[in-house]
């Protein structure tokens, strides 16, 4: 059993291994209970003037792309490195002794820094891209905490709201998220690799609206408008304001 999934994990990018956990052994189930959007075309309620801080802390350790977190020179996570994943160091962030970390694998970890020990990991890809040959489900965009829950985006058409807690998947939606995304409430706005602003629904993952932008940047949020590049979107429609 230790040598199958040592081996899925190594391969885990170019075989069907989705049912599969490359760090823990045992059998996965599917994240996403429906493929499609569900998009409701109406205003978001309540916008707010500014956004709160996240629920992190300022996090001291260091992600390398081969799936390793480092304390200075001391190595506190290993995971699996794959071919396949976005160049460059990664940000992981922290609450408490908890470290959360984006993997190459398309899943997000919790461990305790400090005694090493996982607590929980999470898919955060769609089912389907783990079974392609050139697939890269990398988790670049950091996690953010709020209100005891993680919400997390991946390159593997997964954007992802999971209990703090345990690591259960409250739900999943079909984008893939590259940029890192606005928590402002109730709602996340969130870009997408395919140029469209989400304006998300925490509670069930509804989208309010989505707006075509021209260029991929990160978005920012001030006064109810959110900036991406040179543009600027109404936080509680989603029109492109002059």
């Amino acid at each position: 059993m230790r040598k199958w999934v040592l081996f899925c994990g190594a391969v885990v990018l170019v075989t069907a291994c989705d049912k599969h956990d490359p760090i823990l052994p045992g059998v996965r189930s599917d994240i996403f209970a429906t493929n499609s959007l569900n998009i409701l075309d109406k205003p978001v309620p309540n916008v707010v003037d500014n956004i709160a801080q996240s629920d992190v802390e300022d996090c001291p350790y260091i992600q390398k792309s081969d799936n390793t977190v480092w304390d200075g020179t001391r190595k506190i996570f290993s995971g699996f490195a794959t071919n396949n994943s976005v160049a460059g160091e990664k940000t992981p962030i922290c609450r408490g002794n908890f470290v959360y970390a984006g993997l190459s694998t398309g899943e997000l970890v919790k461990f305790n820094a400090k005694t090493r020990q996982i607590v929980w990991i999470a898919d955060v890809y769609r089912a389907s891209n783990m079974t392609g040959g050139a697939s890269v489900v990398d988790i670049v965009a950091p996690a953010q905490i709020y209100k005891n829950n993680v919400y997390v985006g991946g390159l593997g058409d997964a954007f992802c709201k999971i209990s703090d807690k345990t690591g259960n998947t409250a739900w999943c939606i079909e984008i893939g998220v590259e940029k890192p995304f606005i928590i402002a409430d109730t709602v996340a706005y969130v870009l997408d690799t395919e140029k469209n602003l989400n304006a998300v629904r925490l509670s069930d993952g509804a989208i309010y609206w989505r707006t075509g932008v021209k260029k991929s940047r990160v978005p920012k949020y001030k006064d109810k408008t959110i900036n991406v590049g040179h543009e600027k979107i109404d936080a509680e429609t989603g029109k492109i304001l002059k």
